[in-house]
C-alpha cells in the first residue's frame, strides 16, 4: 500500500507545493545545531552584517545630534531655615534635630476632660516611674500615695458619670484607688513653679532632699522625652480643623517666608507650603542667622535608571518588574500615556547631578553650564522659570508663590527635615462631621471617644451607657406606686413635638457672621438629655471628645468655617504618632488627621409632626 506521507522527490514537491504543511524556512535567525547556546548568544565580531542589521532594526542609526553630558558646573546659593511659627503664636527657633511632623502636629495629651481626670494609664505609668526612682534614696512610698492619690469615684454622683457609667472604667479606678500613685499630679506640681520640690509635704530627711531634687529633674526629662508635647500653644486651628504654621530663612535681600495654611494629611513635604513674597518676615529672629552661602562645583552627570526601564542595547534584557506592554490605557488616561512615553521614548534622556544638602536648607541654582562629549558647552536655565501662573510652565519640587497675578516663579529647592514613614496608633478619639440637609445643620458624630482609663470606646455604646447611668441615678429603685393608666384613646393620629438623636450626635447649626447677612459659620449647639420621670429642666449633652470640647470649659462658643465641611463630610481623628529620627531617637506625639467622609446623612430629627397611631 502506498504511504501518502512518504515524499519520493522533496524538491519537486516543494516547487509544485504538493504539501502545504512543508515549508522552505521557519526561522529568520540562525539556528544552532547543538544543545549549547553559548556561542550563538555571543554575537561575535566577525558577524558584522548581522550586528549592523540589529542596530538598524532598533533605530540606532537615527541620529538626533545629541551628545551625552560629561561635566556640569554649578553655582548656587544655600541658606537655612531659622524661624518657626505655629499659627499666630510667638516665633520660635527652627529645629533640625526634631522631625518637622512632630514639631507641627504635636498636641497636649489630655489628662483632664470636662473637669474629670482621665488618662489613667499614663498617670499610673508616671507614678510607677517616680517610685522606682525615689526608692534609690529611701522608702517614701506611703507619703507620696497620701499626697498624690488616685480618687475612688462615687457611683451616686453625677460628676463621676464618665467613670461610673462604664463598668470597665469604674473597676479599673476601684482597683488602683488608694494603692497607686498619680504621677501626673506630681509632674504638674513640679512644672507649676521652680520653687516646688518633689519632697514638699513628704517627711524626707534634709540629707536626702538634694538627691530627690536631682531625681525630680530626671523624672521630668524622662516624661518629656517619652512624649513630645508642645511647650505652649500648638499649630492646630479648631475653626479650620487643620494645622497652620510658617517657616522662614534669611536671604541676601531680606527673608523668605513659607506658609502652610492647610496641612492635615499627615504627610508633610514641600507641596504643603506656599511662598509669601509680601511678608516682611516672622519677627525678630531668635538668633543671628548666617548670610546665604555661595558654592561653585564641577560635577559628573550620572544617567538615571529606574525599575522596568527599557534597555537601549539589543543584548541586554529588561527585568520583569514593569511590563509596559501590558498597560491598557483608556482614551482619557493622559497621565498614564505620558508616563508610558516617558518610560519608552525618553527613558535615557535624564541625568542626575549629585549635590549634598543638609536638611532644613534652601538651595537656588544661580548658574549651570553643561559640557557634552563633543566638547560643546550649554547654558542651562530652569524649566520652571518665568511667571508663576504661566500654565505652560513645567516644574517639579517648586513652591507655589502666593499673590494675584504675574508673580515671578521661585525655582529654589526646599529640603525639609521630614521622615518617610510614621507609625500611627488606633484613634483615641474619632469624629465624623456630616451634612444633614433635612435638618439644615451639620452633625459631629463621635464615633470613638476616650475613656478615663486611657482606652477608647465606640461612641454609640458609650452614649447608651451614659444615658442609662443618669436614668439609674434619677430612679435607683422601681416605684411601688401603681402607675395610673391613661384613658383610652381611639384617635388614628397623634402629635409629636420633637424626635431625638443619640447622645453622641453633637449638632452644629448655621449662624451669620457678625455684621454680615450672607456669610455663615457653623456653631456648636447641644441637644437636651431627656430622662423618664425627670421633672427638672433637661440638661445639655456635652461632647465627650477633646476635638469637640474646644472652648467649653471657658464657656466660649465654638465655630467651624462652613466651607470646611463639604457635602461628602470629613473624618477627624486624634491618635499617637511614632517615628525614628536620623540620630536614632524615637519621637512619640499626639496628633490629628483629617480625611474625606462618606457622604451626607440624616439624623431623623424633626419637629411638630403628626404621626399615625401604632395598632
Amino acid at each position: 500500500m502506498t504511504n501518502r506521507f512518504t515524499i519520493t522527490n522533496i524538491r519537486d514537491a516543494l516547487v509544485s507545493r504538493q504539501f502545504p504543511t512543508v515549508t522552505a524556512w521557519n526561522r529568520l535567525e540562525g539556528r544552532p545545531r547543538t544543545a549549547n547556546f553559548d556561542r550563538a548568544l555571543k554575537a561575535e565580531i566577525r558577524d558584522a552584517l548581522w550586528m549592523l542589521t540589529k542596530q538598524w532594526q532598533l533605530g540606532e542609526f537615527q541620529g538626533d545630534d545629541a551628545g551625552s553630558p560629561v561635566f556640569a558646573k554649578l553655582h548656587l546659593d544655600t541658606t537655612r531655615l531659622t524661624k518657626y511659627q505655629a499659627a499666630s503664636n510667638p516665633v520660635e527657633a527652627f529645629e533640625t534635630a526634631v522631625p518637622l511632623e512632630a514639631k507641627v502636629e504635636r498636641r497636649p495629651i489630655p489628662f483632664t476632660l470636662a473637669g474629670q481626670e482621665i488618662s489613667l494609664d499614663l498617670r499610673l505609668l508616671m507614678g510607677r516611674q517616680w517610685l522606682k526612682l525615689v526608692r534609690s534614696v529611701g522608702n517614701f512610698t506611703q507619703g507620696y500615695l497620701d499626697r498624690y492619690p488616685i480618687a475612688l469615684p462615687n457611683p451616686s454622683l453625677k460628676k463621676d458619670a464618665q467613670l461610673c457609667a462604664h463598668q470597665e472604667v469604674w473597676q479599673t479606678f476601684a482597683a488602683v484607688a488608694g494603692r497607686r500613685l498619680d504621677g501626673y499630679k506630681l509632674y504638674l506640681y513640679l512644672k507649676e513653679s521652680t520653687t516646688h520640690h518633689a519632697y514638699d509635704g513628704i517627711l524626707v530627711p534634709d540629707a536626702d532632699k538634694f538627691a530627690i531634687d536631682t531625681l525630680a529633674t530626671k523624672f521630668i526629662n524622662w516624661f518629656e522625652t517619652l512624649y513630645y508635647q508642645p511647650s505652649s500653644e500648638d499649630a492646630w486651628q479648631p475653626s479650620r480643623l487643620e494645622y497652620q504654621f510658617a517657616c522662614s530663612a534669611p536671604t541676601s535681600t531680606g527673608e523668605k517666608v513659607y506658609r502652610a495654611e492647610e496641612y492635615y494629611q499627615g504627610h508633610l513635604d514641600w507641596y504643603n507650603f506656599d511662598l509669601d513674597p509680601t511678608s516682611g518676615g516672622l519677627g525678630t529672629p531668635p538668633a543671628s542667622p548666617a548670610p546665604p552661602a555661595t558654592d561653585t562645583q564641577t560635577l559628573i552627570p550620572v544617567p538615571i535608571t529606574f525599575e522596568g526601564m527599557p534597555n537601549t542595547r539589543w543584548w541586554a534584557f529588561e527585568d520583569r518588574l514593569t511590563n509596559f506592554g501590558d498597560i491598557k490605557p483608556d482614551t482619557t488616561d493622559l497621565a498614564k500615556l505620558l508616563l508610558i512615553e516617558f518610560g519608552l521614548v525618553y527613558a535615557n534622556d535624564w541625568f542626575l547631578i549629585p549635590y549634598t544638602l543638609p536638611v532644613g536648607s534652601i538651595a537656588r541654582i544661580r548658574g549651570m553650564m553643561v559640557t557634552n562629549v563633543f566638547g560643546e558647552r550649554f547654558w542651562i536655565e530652569a524649566a520652571g522659570s518665568g511667571l508663576d501662573d504661566n500654565w505652560q510652565r513645567w516644574s517639579m519640587f517648586t513652591i507655589n508663590t502666593k499673590g494675584n497675578a504675574k508673580e515671578v516663579a521661585d525655582t529654589s529647592l526646599l529640603l525639609l527635615p521630614t521622615v518617610p514613614k510614621i507609625q500611627e496608633s488606633s484613634p483615641l478619639e474619632e469624629v465624623m462631621l456630616i451634612r444633614d440637609e433635612m435638618a439644615n445643620m451639620v452633625w459631629a458624630i463621635e464615633k470613638t471617644i476616650p475613656l478615663a482609663s486611657g482606652n477608647s470606646k465606640a461612641g454609640s455604646e458609650a452614649a447608651i451607657e451614659t444615658h442609662n447611668y443618669y436614668q439609674r441615678i434619677l430612679s435607683p429603685t422601681p416605684s411601688v406606686t401603681p402607675v395610673p393608666t391613661s384613658p383610652p384613646n381611639n384617635a388614628n393620629i397623634s402629635y409629636l413635638a420633637m424626635t431625638s438623636v443619640p447622645e453622641h450626635w453633637i449638632p452644629f447649626i448655621p449662624v451669620h457672621l457678625k455684621d454680615d447677612v450672607r456669610e455663615i459659620q457653623l456653631q456648636r449647639a447641644a441637644m437636651p438629655r431627656i430622662l423618664e420621670g425627670d421633672s427638672s429642666k433637661p440638661r445639655k449633652v456635652r461632647p465627650r471628645t477633646v476635638l469637640m470640647q474646644f472652648g467649653l470649659d471657658e464657656k466660649k462658643p465654638y465655630f467651624i468655617h462652613e466651607e470646611e465641611v463639604p457635602c461628602a463630610g470629613i473624618r477627624v481623628a486624634q491618635s499617637f504618632q511614632r517615628t525614628r529620627w536620623n540620630d536614632g531617637r524615637t519621637f512619640v506625639w499626639f496628633g490629628v488627621r483629617k480625611q474625606t467622609g462618606r457622604g451626607e446623612g440624616s439624623s431623623g430629627l424633626a419637629f411638630d409632626q403628626i404621626v399615625d397611631m401604632k395598632s
